[in-house]
């Protein structure tokens, strides 16, 4: 019975999402991304260990979440330039003196140049981590909490590019109306 269930869930489920239209957001990039992507990465200096966590994940977020392929500079038809501006901790809660918690405020700024347009963000994410009492743990935490932020920069700046295709997209749809109209 329960199996039944699943399925009649799952079946709801796929329903709903063809019937409302959704499409995922690789197809609203592939809008302004058309062909291969180059991908650069400037690093704040302080920070140099996180030059190739951002390059890994531009990278995989291009072949698996834009469906797009990667190419030398020289070959590319698109280029993303993300730069790290460098993070600031700020201090969140204290117990008995001692700072518990903070929040890391990473800062990047995404360039995404096509042949026919060219977009820039700038993104500030946060990312809240308790402190350990040892110091080479706590080091770790701050690594991770950098790299955790910067995931989250990376998501919303596929948010941003998905946005500007499927701006993209309505543009060229009311464009060919406006041109069936007046025919």
């Amino acid at each position: 019975m329960q199996k039944y269930k699943s399925m009649i869930i799952m079946g709801f489920v796929l329903l709903l999402l063809v019937g409302c239209g959704y499409k995922p957001s690789a197809q609203y990039i592939q809008h302004i991304m058309k062909g291969s992507v180059y991908v650069e990465v400037q690093v704040d200096p302080k920070e140099p260990e996180n030059a190739s966590y951002v390059k890994d994940a531009l990278h995989q977020m291009i072949l698996t979440r834009f469906k797009g392929s990667l190419a030398p500079k020289n070959q590319a038809t698109n280029f993303i330039v993300a730069s790290y501006e460098g993070t600031s901790f700020n201090p969140v809660s204290y117990s008995n003196g001692y700072i518990t918690r903070y929040r890391a405020d990473i800062q990047m700024e995404f360039e995404l140049r096509t042949p026919d347009r060219v977009f820039k963000r700038s993104i500030k994410s946060e990312v809240e981590e308790n402190i350990s009492a040892s110091s080479r743990l706590s080091s770790a935490l701050r690594i991770e909490a950098i790299r955790r932020g910067m995931a989250k920069a990376l998501d919303q700046f596929l948010a941003y590019a998905s946005t500007q295709g499927l701006l993209t997209e309505e543009f060229h749809k009311a464009q060919m109306i406006q041109q069936q109209q007046q025919q």
